[in-house]
């Protein structure tokens, strides 16, 4: 790690003048630091929005939580070819969203386990920095009148 970050550097991959030489003063550890740091999310969470992010798979979901699809229903319900319908369900399944039960040549789908908790926390956390910062601006502008 120590020698890609050096060679980096030497190389002046980044292509910004003097940036190489800023970076010369940071301590490898506090790089890795960083670069650890980045790749800390949650892949359950990382799967969770992906699976929320299209409208069809929360449709899908919004269709199971009033009761148990074939995929065919589900396929009927959206206008979608059953390998487009398989495809989303796949999605939904890998996020633990939705689970499939095989019996014969039909397989059900329902809500699975998985809880979108981890989601809601991460949303009320983003807005409770939103809100402190607009209520941050808000005293700024009352102090500055």
């Amino acid at each position: 790690m120590t020698d890609v970050i050096h060679s980096l550097l030497r190389s002046r991959a980044f292509h910004v003048p003097n940036l190489a030489s800023s970076w010369t003063h940071l301590r490898v550890e506090s790089i890795r630091v960083i670069l650890n740091h980045m790749v800390q999310y949650s892949k359950k969470l990382d799967a969770g929005f992906s699976a929320l992010s299209d409208p069809t798979r929360r449709g899908i979901l919004e269709r199971l939580g009033r009761g148990d699809a074939s995929i065919t229903d589900l396929a009927d319900a959206f206008a979608i070819t059953l390998t487009g319908i398989k495809k989303h369900v796949r999605v939904l399944e890998e996020s633990g969203l939705v689970t499939t039960e095989k019996v014969g040549r039909t397989r059900t789908c329902r809500l699975g386990p998985r809880t979108l908790d981890q989601e809601a926390e991460f949303i009320a956390s983003y807005r409770r920095m939103l809100e402190d910062r607009l209520n941050r601006l808000e005293d700024f502008l009352e102090r500055t009148k």
